[in-house]
């Protein structure tokens, strides 16, 4: 069973440089990125981009991974990948605006299940550092 109140709070993703990460997922993805100065200025270990006013996605520089031992063999492991559910509009725009800028993305897939069932069409694009990132809308 499910527990009604638990959200997604936060992914990690290791990156090779967190403030090219933080400004890819501005530019490309359109996500508010945060503590960005704070982390040039060394106040903080790593930058943030908003995904919404719930989740966000910590940009953690490779160079944290030894400091991070949540796990034994944890630090450092990749993720699969990420998905972002966005409006139909928002899709189509995201979409035409990465390939107006040359972004290497899939083809448009359908029917692929996920949390809120079945979503009619998604892609897959990958961020400078490698991360899969999977958009896509639900009817």
């Amino acid at each position: 069973m499910t527990h009604p109140t638990a959200r997604l709070d936060h992914v990690v993703l290791w990156v090779a440089d967190p403030v090219a990460a933080a400004a890819f997922y501005e530019r490309a993805l359109g996500l508010e990125p945060l503590r960005v100065a704070e982390f040039t200025a060394g106040e903080v270990s790593f930058p943030s981009v908003r995904v919404n006013e719930e989740t966000i996605l910590d940009l953690a520089p490779h160079t944290l991974a030894p400091r991070m031992p949540a796990l034994p063999g944890s630090a450092g492991h990749p993720v699969n990948h990420i998905c972002l559910s966005l409006p139909s509009d928002a899709f189509d725009a995201l979409h035409a605006r990465l390939a107006e800028h040359a972004v290497p993305m899939t083809d448009i897939g359908h029917d692929s299940f996920g949390a809120r069932g079945r979503a009619p069409r998604n892609f897959y694009l990958r961020d400078p550092d490698g991360n899969v990132i999977e958009v896509r809308h639900y009817a």
